[in-house]
C-alpha cells in the first residue's frame, strides 16, 4: 500500500493472521518494545527530488538508482548522489504504479503495485528487455545472494529465482512472535534484510533465515529534519554501497537523502 487511507492505528499485538490477510492498509506499530532500537545518526546529507514518490532505492557498482510510484509518475532513474540530478530515466506505462527495484547482473528488475507486472531493464541503456509476471502485490525488492526478495505488504517475504521470476520459498516475518505487516522497501545489508515498515519511522532488521526481527532502526530524527507535512511523506528507500560501506535512506517526497550509521551497542526503547 503506497497511498495513505485513514484507518485506526492498530497494534500488531492485536492482529491475527486472518486479519492481516483481509486488510491491505493497516497502520502497524512495531512491537514489542523489548527488541533493541538504534537511532539513526546522520553522517552526510544530499539533495533529493522532493516530488519523487520513492518506492525503491538502490546503489549498484557505484551508481544510484531510484524508482518512483503513482500512475503517470512512475520512473526508473539513475541519479548523481552528490547533487540529486537525474542523469537518465525511463517511464513506466502511464497506467502502472511503479514499485521496488533490484539489480541482477547487467539488469534492473522492477515491479508494480497491483498489476502483477514487472520489467527487466538493460543497463546502462535502460532499454526494457522483458516483462515479468507474478501473483499478488509488489512492494519492495532486494537481491540476496542468488535470489530476489520481494515484499507485498504482508508479513511474508517471497524469494524468487531471478531468471524465471518464480517463487522458490517464503519467509514469515515476526517480532517476538508477532507478525509484522506492511514491510515495504528492502535492502540486504551485512547478513540482514532491512525493511521500511510503511507508515512508521522504523526499519526492521530481519534475520533472512528465521524471519525474526532482531531489532529496529529509528529514523525519527530524519523525519523531523525534513519537516514533512504530507501524510504520505514517510520513510521509504534504503540503499547500501557495499564497496564503500555507506548506508543511505530517504523517504517519499523527502527533499533530502541521508547517509546514516547505527551505533552499537543498540539502545533499547524506554531506557
Amino acid at each position: 500500500m503506497k497511498a495513505f487511507h485513514a484507518l485506526p492505528l492498530l497494534s500488531l499485538c492485536l492482529m491475527t493472521d486472518s486479519a492481516l490477510a483481509q486488510t491491505d492498509s493497516i497502520l502497524p506499530t512495531p512491537v514489542p518494545d523489548t527488541l533493541p532500537v538504534t537511532t539513526a545518526h546522520i553522517v552526510r546529507t544530499f539533495p533529493h527530488d522532493p516530488t519523487a514518490f520513492t518506492e525503491g532505492l538502490l546503489f549498484d557498482h557505484g551508481v544510484l538508482f531510484e524508482s518512483t510510484g503513482y500512475e503517470g509518475h512512475s520512473f526508473i532513474r539513475e541519479e548523481k548522489l552528490e547533487n540529486g540530478v537525474v542523469l537518465r530515466q525511463t517511464a513506466l506505462p502511464p497506467d502502472l504504479f511503479g514499485e521496488g527495484i533490484a539489480a541482477w547482473h547487467h539488469e534492473l528488475l522492477s515491479v508494480t503495485w497491483r498489476d502483477g507486472l514487472g520489467f527487466r531493464w538493460s543497463l546502462p541503456s535502460f532499454r526494457r528487455a522483458a516483462t515479468l509476471h507474478y501473483t499478488g502485490e509488489g512492494w519492495g525488492m532486494t537481491t540476496l545472494d542468488s535470489e530476489i526478495v520481494l515484499s507485498d505488504g504482508t508479513p511474508v517475504l517471497r524469494f524468487l529465482n531471478p531468471a524465471a521470476f518464480r517463487v522458490t520459498h517464503t519467509l514469515r516475518v515476526t517480532a517476538a512472535g508477532v507478525p509484522v505487516s506492511n514491510l515495504n522497501e528492502l535492502e540486504y545489508v551485512n547478513g540482514e534484510i532491512l525493511a521500511n515498515v510503511w507508515m512508521t519511522n522504523e526499519i526492521a532488521r530481519i534475520d533472512p533465515h528465521t524471519g525474526h526481527v532482531k531489532g529496529w532502526i529509528d529514523l525519527t530524527p530524519l523525519a523531523r529534519q525534513v519537516h514533512a507535512t504530507d501524510r504520505d511523506a514517510v520513510p521509504n528507500g534504503i540503499a547500501y554501497d557495499r564497496a564503500g560501506k555507506h548506508l543511505y535512506v530517504t523517504g517519499k517526497y523527502w527533499p533530502t537523502l541521508f547517509e546514516i550509521r547505527t551505533p552499537a551497542p543498540a539502545d533499547t526503547r524506554g531506557q
